[in-house]
C-alpha cells in the first residue's frame, strides 16, 4: 500500500516527538549513561594501551577513571583556592552592587514614577512572602546536592562497567543486525567511537589553550584573581556559542565590582575578541578539526534542544552526541538525506587553514 507524502512526514514528526519526548521523561537515567559512554569512549585508546603493556583490563579502567578524578578535583582546587580570594574584596564588591542598585532605584523613579518608599514596600513585601520558603530552598540545595554526589558517583561506576564489558556490547549488537550488515555496523561503531574521542580530546586540548591565553590577558589588563575568570571562561567553552558569551561576561561583571575603570572593560573586550579570532580560525580547525560535521544552524538547535530536553548535560552532550547520530545516518541508506541536512557543506576552494592542516598532515 502506497503512503503519501504528507502521511509519511506526520509518521516522521510523530516518530520525533515520541523521541524527545522519551528522553525528557528518562533524564534521571539517561544523562549519567550518556555522559558515561563519552568519557568512556575518550579513554579508550588509553586503556587499550595499558592492556597491550600487560595490565589487567580492571586496573587499567581504574588508572583511567583515577586519572579523570584527578583532573576535576585540580580543576575544583584552582576554582577553590580562586574564589578564597574574593574574600578580601568582598566590602568592595558589595558597596559595588548596593550603588548598582540604587542607580536602578533611582532610574525605576524616573522613567516610571515609581517612588524609592513605594519600592522598598514592595520588596519587603516580596521578602516577607518568601521568608517560609528559606526552608523549602535550603532543602531543596541539600536535595540537589545529595543527587550530583549520586549521579558522579553512578557515572564513574557506569564508566566501568561501559569500558569492562565493551566487548559483550558490540557482539550484543552484532547480534541485532544480519550477517550482510555486519561490516557495515563495525564500521559506525568505529567510527562514531573516533568522532567522540578525537572532537573530546581536541576539546579538552583547546581549553587548556584557552586558559593560559585568557589568563595572560587578563593579567595584563589588570583583571583581580585573572586566574579564576580565565578557567571559568575556559570551561564555559564546552558549550558552544553560549559559554564563550557567559564567560565573559561573568568577567566584566567581576571587573566591574573590584572597581575596574573603561580601560580595564575595553582590555576584557579585546582580550576576548582577540581569542575568539585565534579559537575560531586556528585552533578549532587545527586541535579539534572538523571531526563533528554539522553545519551551524543545526548546532544552535541541538544545543537548545538539548538545553530543553536535559538542561546543561544537554547542552554539554548535545554535539557529540549528534556527531554519533550523524555517522549512523550516513552509513545507513535510508537515513542518508538527514545525515546530508544536519552536515556541513562541501567547500569547492581549500582556504588556509585547510592549507596549514595539510601542511602538518604531510610532515
Amino acid at each position: 500500500m502506497h503512503t503519501s507524502p504528507l502521511v509519511k512526514t506526520i509518521q516522521i514528526l510523530l516518530l520525533f516527538f515520541l523521541v524527545f519526548a522519551g528522553l525528557y521523561i528518562a533524564k534521571p537515567f539517561l544523562v549519567p549513561l550518556a555522559l558515561a559512554g563519552i568519557i568512556a569512549m575518550l579513554f579508550l585508546p588509553l586503556n587499550r594501551w595499558m592492556e597491550k603493556k600487560g595490565i589487567g583490563r580492571g586496573v587499567s579502567i581504574l588508572l583511567c577513571i583515577l586519572i579523570l578524578v584527578s583532573v576535576i578535583i585540580g580543576i575544583l582546587a584552582i576554582l577553590t583556592w580562586q574564589i578564597a580570594g574574593f574574600t578580601e574584596d568582598m566590602s568592595q564588591m558589595q558597596a559595588y552592587i548596593s550603588k548598582m542598585a540604587t542607580n536602578v532605584a533611582e532610574m525605576i523613579q524616573t522613567k516610571f514614577g515609581i517612588s524609592l518608599k513605594k519600592q522598598q514596600e514592595i520588596l519587603k513585601q516580596q521578602q516577607s512572602s518568601g521568608a517560609g520558603g528559606a526552608g523549602k530552598m535550603a532543602m531543596t540545595v541539600m536535595s540537589s546536592s545529595m543527587s550530583m554526589m549520586v549521579d558522579t558517583v553512578l557515572v564513574l561506576v557506569y564508566i566501568f562497567l561501559l569500558m569492562y564489558s565493551r566487548n559483550h556490547l558490540k557482539q550484543f549488537i552484532l547480534k541485532l543486525v544480519p550477517n550482510e550488515q555486519k561490516e557495515k555496523t563495525l564500521t559506525i561503531i568505529h567510527d562514531g567511537t573516533k568522532v567522540a574521542q578525537q572532537y573530546l580530546s581536541g576539546l579538552a586540548m583547546m581549553i587548556g589553550m584557552l586558559w593560559v591565553m585568557y589568563g595572560i590577558g587578563f593579567s595584563i589588563v589588570g583583571v583581580e584573581n585573572a586566574l579564576f575568570f580565565a578557567v571559568i571562561c575556559g570551561l564555559l567553552e564546552i558549550v558552544p556559542f553560549v559559554g564563550n558569551i557567559t564567560g565573559t561576561g561573568l568577567t566584566l561583571i567581576g571587573a566591574l565590582s573590584q572597581g575596574g575603570d573603561t580601560a580595564m572593560i575595553i582590555g576584557i573586550l579585546l582580550t576576548y575578541g582577540t581569542v575568539q579570532f585565534l579559537q575560531t580560525y586556528i585552533l578549532e580547525p587545527l586541535v579539534v578539526g572538523s571531526q563533528v560535521k554539522i553545519n551551524p544552524l543545526f548546532t544552535i538547535i541541538v544545543i537548545v534542544v538539548g538545553e530543553l530536553v536535559w538542561g546543561i548535560p544537554g547542552m554539554i552532550l548535545a554535539i557529540p552526541l549528534v556527531g554519533i547520530v550523524k555517522i549512523i545516518f550516513d552509513n545507513v541508506t535510508a537515513l542518508k538525506p538527514y545525515g546530508f541536512l544536519i552536515g556541513e557543506e562541501k567547500k569547492k576552494n581549500a582556504g588556509i587553514i585547510d592549507k596549514i592542516k595539510g601542511w602538518f598532515n604531510k610532515s
